[in-house]
């Protein structure tokens, strides 16, 4: 007989626990500390995101007597304008997620792969970091005052260079404006996404196509972006998914002026005019069902991304 074995059964008939219970004792109390530290989160997530999400879901589906009606889901269909706006929304969305998947790809491919200083790259990170949460009225102040019609570097072009934005079709309070504006903050958040999955490309891939022969562009043609793929795609996904539901930037920089799908949900649910909350629940259930297939669309590419890397 062990010591261990011999140990326990002192413990046993002293009237004392054994020490697998004392083991399952303290894994359940770790596993109780672990619940009450993710507590605040749960809260937290029910109080400003399950809770108003299905607040919505269900005025979208009621009148303003409480009763059930479909009517609120026609009058979207039925509203050239709401869909106009929806189709607005999703062409911002697009080419801001498209041009910052592009833009901040090579970015973070120069940082991480380019053999530039070693100092470079946290100082990237830590500015993309930084400027991915540069947005609302701050951010529209910015672009005001650099490229407005008397901003800073539009004075500056045509002052030393006769260049006249206004007259080359750039306005910054239009589409094209909230474009840049959005772009702003979305190559940061690329740079930031795309880094870790470029991190998990072995060196050894590299090596082995090159000792068989293979280009740079082979390499990239044949490995790199197979394997980067699915976090390529998720990536542009989410970037979608976070210029769709903005509204503070293109709000403060264009107004009303432009016809963006969350300045109408604000116009319905706080606006003087439009002022129609049943309406507006129902125009905020559209966004959550695209946001919500966007999110889903990213988290199972993640997934194959990771077992990709893995």
């Amino acid at each position: 007989m062990s010591s261990s074995a011999g140990l326990a059964d002192i413990t046993e008939h002293a009237g004392g626990p054994a020490p697998q219970q004392v083991k399952t004792a303290r894994r359940m109390s770790n596993t109780l500390i672990a619940t009450f530290g993710v507590v605040p989160f749960f809260l937290f997530s029910a109080m400003f995101l399950i809770l108003p999400t299905l607040f919505l879901c269900i005025g979208a589906f009621q009148d303003q007597g409480g009763q059930f009606t479909l009517e609120n889901i026609y009058k979207i269909f039925a509203n050239q304008f709401l869909l106009d706006a929806y189709l607005v929304s999703i062409k911002i969305s697009v080419i801001t997620a498209l041009g910052a998947a592009v833009l901040g790809f090579f970015v973070a491919q120069a940082i991480v792969l380019g053999n530039l200083p070693a100092w470079l790259r946290p100082t990237v990170t830590t500015l993309s970091g930084v400027a991915s949460n540069f947005a609302g009225v701050p951010l529209a102040f910015a672009f005001l005052a650099t490229i407005g019609p008397t901003g800073l570097i539009t004075g500056w072009l045509l002052s030393y260079f006769g260049i006249n934005l206004r007259t080359l079709g750039f306005n910054v309070v239009s589409f094209w404006g909230v474009v840049a504006a959005y772009l702003y903050f979305q190559i940061p958040l690329m740079v930031l996404i795309i880094t870790p999955a470029l991190d998990g490309l072995k060196k050894e891939w590299r090596e082995a196509a090159v000792t068989l022969g293979a280009t740079p562009l082979d390499y990239w043609r044949y490995v790199g972006l197979p394997v980067l793929g699915p976090s390529l795609i998720g990536a542009t996904v989410l970037l979608f998914a976070n210029s769709f539901g903005a509204i503070a930037t293109a709000y403060a920089l264009a107004g009303p002026s432009l016809n963006l799908i969350t300045i109408q949900l604000y116009n319905q649910i706080r606006g003087d005019v439009l002022h129609d909350e049943n309406l507006g629940f129902a125009v905020a259930l559209g966004m959550i069902l695209i946001t919500g297939a966007s999110n889903a669309a990213y988290i199972y590419l993640r997934e194959r991304s990771e077992r990709w890397i893995k």
